[in-house]
């Protein structure tokens, strides 16, 4: 019997689009349901009750949370195509550390920079470009963060990428000039049709930015 797989997503989200390149990685076919963050439904609510939040993968009536634990689900499940994580244990572990770092750090940096105004903006911005930066240097001369292969590291950040606009809009900044190297990584991740197909628009998301800063009386 086939496996039925359900993603309960939002599509301007970059925890989101983690989970569909990763499904599109392992050539997964899936039911794609858009929530309303402002009325979630009742089977959003049942699965995810503890932090009531997208993505939640549903595998055969079973939800999984939390979007990078939700990757490395589909790549345990899905272990006979397109392997996210190494196989080595130090270098597992590696993938995993710059990943959280990734999720510890830049959203609440880039929401700083499109929510904010004035010094906290200047804050934001000038602390984002420092993580970018650190990255960059991780990235070093390598095509994708774990070497030759597309990965963990590169699913867990590439999502940002469609952000960028909206960051340099409002925070009069250019990410290509500050971090050539991870904005070449980001056109070759594009390459990739798992990673293409997945990711929301650019322009869009800036559209729902410009929204979001309506809604919340942002000037």
């Amino acid at each position: 019997m086939a496996d039925e797989i359900i993603l309960l997503d939002f599509l301007p989200s970059m925890f989101g689009m983690r989970v569909r390149i990763a499904l599109a990685e392992k050539g997964l076919e899936y039911e794609y349901r858009e929530e309303d963050l402002w009325n979630k439904s009742p089977l959003l609510l049942e699965m995810n009750p503890v932090h009531k939040k997208i993505p939640v993968l549903i595998h055969n009536g079973k939800a999984i949370s939390e979007s990078l634990i939700i990757v490395e689900y589909i790549d345990e499940v899905w272990k006979d195509k397109s392997r996210l994580l190494p196989t080595d244990p130090y270098q597992r572990a590696q993938a995993r550390f710059w990943a959280d770092y990734v999720d510890k750090k830049l959203y609440d940096l880039g929401r700083k920079i499109w929510s904010s105004n004035g010094k906290e903006q200047e804050t934001g911005k000038k602390e984002f470009v420092e993580c970018l930066k650190l990255l960059e240097g991780e990235l070093g001369d390598k095509p994708f963060f774990g070497g030759e292969k597309f990965g963990f590291v590169d699913v867990s950040l590439v999502t940002y990428s469609c952000w960028f606009d909206a960051y340099e809009s409002y925070g009069n900044f250019s990410i290509e000039a500050e971090c050539p190297k991870l904005i070449a990584w980001t056109k070759r991740c594009l390459e990739k049709e798992s990673v293409s197909s997945s990711l929301a628009d650019p322009h869009n998301v800036h559209d729902f930015v410009v929204w979001l800063r309506k809604k919340y009386g942002i000037k």
